[in-house]
């Protein structure tokens, strides 16, 4: 394969006033060529070229106008270029290429030789491909275990050697007929010529129907030992500063390990993360959909992948922003500016208090809580209330079962109870004593023996696999979902199958006892892998081979995993607590931390990372950076420009509160209790330590998470008509509401009605009401009827449960 130098047309444009290039604008232009080499060759009649004409303004965006050129080329007839800017070659011969647009004039020159003697064709680099990006080989189709109507492909192409069985020798060869590749079954149902289950996915004489039949025709050949492997892939241009409504047309190249490049722009697949923001085509055209914002879009070929950076401004005037109060601050308002995204204003003293008791101990404030942070003229009150919240045994309970939920903490696979409250007591305690996080999570790695003895063997208890313990370590602490890797490379990241079982391997030599005790065989740390059935050493993704190491290699793997240079750890827990306060995590998912997955705020994650790890691991500094924050203090209420932002954090983004939660709120706010089978009496819903106990309605309704699995999503925050009907017309609500405690304010003869009002809006929004409330309820009060008080003040709480104020965190 020879070196392919790419043509690249850009236009830059250097406006005084930024916006949409026009011809009536008096601009001055400069014309480059890039990256930097005049000349492109193509070879052969199969090569294609994507053309990107660009502008590139004073104020950094980047206008597209790849679509919007008009293309000359001279002399005719050795090549084509579309209106998209894809060229195919035609004849041999040299050419000059003109883009011309109302801005301004690139012109290059482009060489095709070879084009009457194609190079044999290379099935893995040039046929799987196809069935790639028309999803032939996905799992919904021929790529999922089994295949699909007795063919089989391998998912996503990832072993072209089976694929090549399967397409060529399988069935007698029925599939391909070099004699007359046109009558090949594998072509006549691409094109939708034989009856096809998913229909037709090729057009009839489009650029992968013609390849497939030059394939056929050349003898369907596998490829030589010596010919190049794909070594990666990248996108042009990587990042771009683009308009609301803008397109943006992406060109990827392929290298090779003989270092020779193609460019596959038209084989590649692109997909992005946030289809709000923006939307990709096959070929590769970015569209933005109004909305400002940082998007990312994955583009894939063959095994590798990599990633285009859009950052969306709105372009309005950034002038006024709260005072920095964290490091949070200085890295949101900066990327605030940058985006032309003007910020809310800060949150009242009554919402603070509100948010950030429900964050931190998952409880609302007192009715005294509140009436006191109110009146409190204390320039610092705002941080003392954190400090004092972390330092309540509320915070320990909330977060331990925040972590017991996503460590699976329930009783499984018939062992005995008693260890499940043991675990839950161990993280409590570690969050009370505000442990270093590396230090804990290293003991839970390595825990051993009696369960009784060393509540952190729980955690192992719940597997019955090394490959089990393994993707929940890596998905739990380093943000890896490696799970793909077991049977195929991953998809959308580095990691292979050697990968995988090199990690697992950590796990090997871990036993289970009688259900409560986990020990070390001795022996080397090795694992099978089940692609080639040959055995891996224990090596940390690929970090160190332990080689002879016959201790306990999970001691190693913790060493590795909480190092101050482990590129995963810190910022895993970083985002999970991100995320925990601010609704949406820099990266989403927050435990999917690939690098074809970028975090909306780079700087951001970066600079909480780092200051997480210089504070020695501790979470509390990480969660008072986070709550005593501007950014984390703005109000939800957006202004004329953010009301459609959720990953810039102009704003704080309401959510409903988690289903415990919200049923020790209605509970406090009703003084009624909720029961829960086998816990004592009094227990909150906020500290039950096992998700597989305590079956209740209430929280199964509102998404409580079952502890199946480590990913946070297991927990819903959809609403639903059952939820509904729940808060409105259940007989447990109803049971609630007839507690002693809405009897006593009702009857209570030291408080007029009007500040029984207060009373409960201080209970319940930890607010005073506005006269607006106060007239109604007060109306209301006196239309019912005498001897009736306590229906009245019955019908107001259950009112007030059923707004979204109550039942969500804003």
């Amino acid at each position: 394969m020879r070196r392919l130098t790419h043509l690249v047309l850009i236009v830059c444009v250097w406006a005084f006033a930024a916006g949409s290039l026009s011809g009536n604008e008096n601009l001055a232009v400069k014309l480059v060529i890039a990256p930097g080499q005049s000349k492109a060759e193509l070879v052969g009649p199969n090569e294609r070229i994507q053309v990107l004409t660009l502008a590139q303004l004073a104020d950094g965006k980047t206008i597209d106008l790849t679509r919007k050129a008009k293309y000359t080329v001279k002399p005719a007839g050795v090549i084509s270029i579309d209106d998209s800017g894809r060229i195919k070659p035609l004849s041999n011969g040299q050419v000059e290429i003109m883009a011309e647009t109302d801005s301004g004039t690139a012109i290059s020159s482009l060489t095709v030789r070879d084009f009457d003697a194609p190079p044999p064709l290379n099935f893995a680099n040039d046929i799987v491909p196809i069935f790639t990006k028309f999803a032939c080989n996905s799992g919904g189709c021929h790529g999922k275990s089994g295949g699909q109507n007795g063919f089989a492909l391998s998912l996503l192409g990832f072993e072209p050697d089976d694929d090549y069985q399967y397409v060529v020798k399988e069935s007698r060869g029925r599939r391909v007929f070099p004699a007359s590749p046109e009558k090949s079954l594998l072509i006549q149902k691409a094109i939708g010529e034989v009856p096809h289950g998913g229909g037709a996915r090729i057009k009839k004489d489009s650029y992968e129907h013609r390849l497939l039949r030059q394939w056929v025709q050349q003898g369907m050949p596998f490829g030589e030992a010596s010919d190049p492997v794909l070594m990666e892939v990248s996108v042009y241009p990587n990042k771009a500063k683009v308009n609301l409504t803008a397109e943006q047309q992406l060109k990827v190249i392929a290298r090779y390990s003989d270092g020779s490049a193609k460019d596959v722009t038209n084989q590649a697949q692109f997909e992005p993360n946030n289809t709000e923001l923006a939307s990709a085509d096959e070929s590769g055209l970015v569209k933005t959909k109004g909305v400002a914002g940082t998007v990312a879009v994955m583009v894939r070929f063959q095994d590798k992948a990599a990633a285009f950076l859009a950052t969306v401004p709105l372009g309005q005037k950034v002038v006024s922003l709260p005072a920095e109060q964290t490091v949070v601050d200085t890295h949101v308002f900066r990327n605030l500016k940058e985006l032309g995204l003007p910020p809310s204003r800060i949150s009242t003293d009554s919402t603070f208090i509100r948010r950030v008791t429900l964050d931190i101990a998952g409880r609302l404030p007192t009715m005294e809580e509140a009436e006191s942070f109110i009146q409190n003229h204390d320039p610092e009150k705002r941080s003392k209330l954190v400090d004092a919240l972390l330092e309540s045994d509320d915070y320990a309970n909330y977060f331990a079962q925040k972590w017991t939920s996503i460590l699976r903490n329930k009783v499984v696979n018939n062992e005995p109870r008693g260890g499940n409250f043991l675990f839950h007591d161990w993280i409590r305690e570690n969050l009370a004593q505000n442990k270093p996080y590396d230090q804990w999570v290293s003991e839970l790695i390595t825990a051993s023996g009696d369960v009784r003895m060393n509540p952190a063997v729980n955690w192992h208890l719940k597997f019955q696999k090394m490959e089990e313990r393994a993707e929940d370590t890596a998905q739990i602490f380093l943000g890896q979902r490696i799970q793909c890797a077991k049977c195929h490379h991953h998809p959308y990241e580095k990691w292979s199958q050697e990968d995988y079982w090199r990690f697992a391997a950590f796990y090997s030599n871990l036993s289970q006892k009688t259900g409560r005790r986990v020990y070390t065989k001795p022996g080397v740390a090795r694992a099978r892998n089940t692609k080639d059935l040959k055995m891996v050493t224990a090596a940390g993704l690929g970090d160190q081979d332990l080689g002879e190491f016959k201790g306990d290699a999970r001691i190693e793997l913790a060493k590795w995993m909480t190092s101050e240079q482990n590129p995963f750890f810190a910022k895993m827990l970083v985002n999970r607590y991100w995320k925990h306060f601010m609704g949406v995590g820099i990266v989403e998912p927050e435990d999917d931390l690939r690098g074809t997955n970028p975090p909306s705020n780079p700087e951001l994650l970066a600079a909480l990372e780092k200051q997480f790890v210089q504070s020695g691991f501790d979470m509390k500094h990480l969660i008072r950076s986070i709550c005593n924050s501007s950014t984390y203090q703005l109000s939800a209420y957006p202004n004329e420009f953010n009301h459609g932002d959720r990953q810039s954090f102009s704003k704080f983004n309401p959510r409903r509160l988690p289903a415990e939660v919200m049923l020790d709120s209605i509970d406090a706010f009703l003084g009624s209790e909720s029961r829960f089978r086998g816990l004592p009496v009094g227990t909150k819903a906020t500290r039950i330590p096992d998700h597989g106990m305590a079956n209740n309605s209430f929280l199964d309704t509102f998404g409580r998470p079952a502890g199946a699995s480590a990913c946070e999503c297991e927990r819903s925050g959809e609403i639903t008509m059952a939820q509904c009907l729940q808060l409105l017309n259940s007989d447990e609500m109803h049971s609630k509401l007839g507690s002693s405690f809405v009897s006593q304010i009702a009857r209570d003869p030291t408080l007029v009605q009007k500040e029984k009002i207060r009373k409960l809006h201080l209970m319940a929004f930890a607010r005073e009401p506005k006269q607006k409330e106060y007239d109604i309820y007060l109306a209301y009060l006196k239309a019912t009827e005498t001897g009736a008080e306590v229906q009245g003040f019955q019908d107001i709480m259950w009112t007030i449960i059923n707004t979204k104020e109550f039942l969500f965190n804003h």
